[in-house]
């Protein structure tokens, strides 16, 4: 994951800004995209500071608890989808998109590309 600009720098690219010199020209000196610089200069005139907001963060799975279980169950018990699943999920009231369900199946160590019926001849 990239890291954020420096304060300083970012300081300083604002402060030409509001010295009266175009967002793209400051851009091209100090060698980043003009739209960082038109960023830094809203964020400023917002906010009064610089500072780059958080990222990355701990990402808890969206499956969990009896929808956990019964999805555990439902993927044991018969062929599936995924879009099929995040159907099944939001009936009963757990409101997902594909990606939590594909995480899920696959941190249980199952397949999704299951199919049963169409096994190569032995």
């Amino acid at each position: 994951m990239a890291r954020p600009c420096s304060m300083e720098f970012r300081e300083r690219a604002v402060a030409r800004v509001e010295a009266g010199e175009s967002r793209r020209s400051v851009a091209k000196a100090l060698g980043v995209s003009p739209s960082a610089i038109v960023k830094w200069a809203r964020r400023h005139r917002e906010r009064g500071s610089v500072a780059p907001d958080k990222m990355g963060g701990d990402r808890r799975p969206k499956i969990i608890g009896d929808h956990a279980v019964w999805l555990r169950e439902r993927i044991r018990a018969d062929d599936f989808t995924l879009r099929r699943l995040v159907v099944e999920l939001r009936d009963r009231g757990r409101d997902v998109g594909v990606w939590a369900v594909w995480s899920f199946v696959r941190a249980e160590g199952l397949s999704h590309k299951k199919n049963r019926h169409r096994r190569r001849a032995g």
